[in-house]
């Protein structure tokens, strides 16, 4: 009796090398998280420290508006968000940062924003 089995080739990712020059003391403390248990070995923190960098990085598309589209959008933004830094604003809204901080400051101004501590 035969037992016929399809071997299928396994898809391996195909991964790219990059070289990535530490200082002493770096490598010594990612090595410390190693011997620890923490990491696999040391390319295992790496890749990960990469992981983790590339997801919070993003970039930003500002969009071109005016100062009256923008204040009405960031009045707009603190009505839902009721709290919010002005640069989380400018990310979330696409708008110039000092745009907005010269919105916010113009609404503290106008009694409609209060600057919470």
């Amino acid at each position: 009796m035969y037992n016929l089995n399809m071997v299928q080739k396994q898809k391996r990712l195909v991964g790219k090398m990059a070289g990535v020059k530490l200082a002493s003391l770096e490598y010594k403390k990612i090595q410390e998280f190693v011997d620890k248990g923490a990491f696999l070995n040391v390319s295992d923190f790496i890749r990960e420290a990469v992981r983790d960098k590339l997801e919070e990085t993003r970039v930003v598309q500002l969009r071109e508006v005016d100062y009256k589209t923008a204040k009405r959008d960031v009045i707009e933004y603190y009505k839902k968000h009721k709290e919010s830094y002005p640069s989380d604003a400018a990310l979330d809204l696409g708008l110039d940062l000092e745009m907005v901080y010269k919105i916010v400051k113009e609404l503290v101004n106008e009694k409609r924003a209060e600057f919470i501590e």
